[in-house]
């Protein structure tokens, strides 16, 4: 199911091993799976993706810095 967010406030993802990445605020596009979430956005002509567990996904909405649209 795809369903529109905006990310106001620091929202982190990890690339495998590697360090955490900051996403830029402003809209995203969520694909919701079994066990995680893929945010998707666009920055000017940048594309950009992330999945991130469901669990994350759920703290960062519960923190208000991923908010739902309607």
């Amino acid at each position: 199911m795809t369903q529109t967010a905006r990310i106001v406030g620091t929202v982190e993802y990890r690339e495998g091993d590697g360090p955490n990445i900051v996403i830029r605020r402003g809209p995203v596009t969520l694909e919701m799976g079994a066990n995680d979430v893929t945010l998707s956005w666009v920055d000017e002509e940048t594309h950009g993706s992330a999945a991130m567990p469901l669990i994350d996904f759920k703290r960062y909405v519960a923190e208000g810095v991923i908010v739902l649209d309607s």
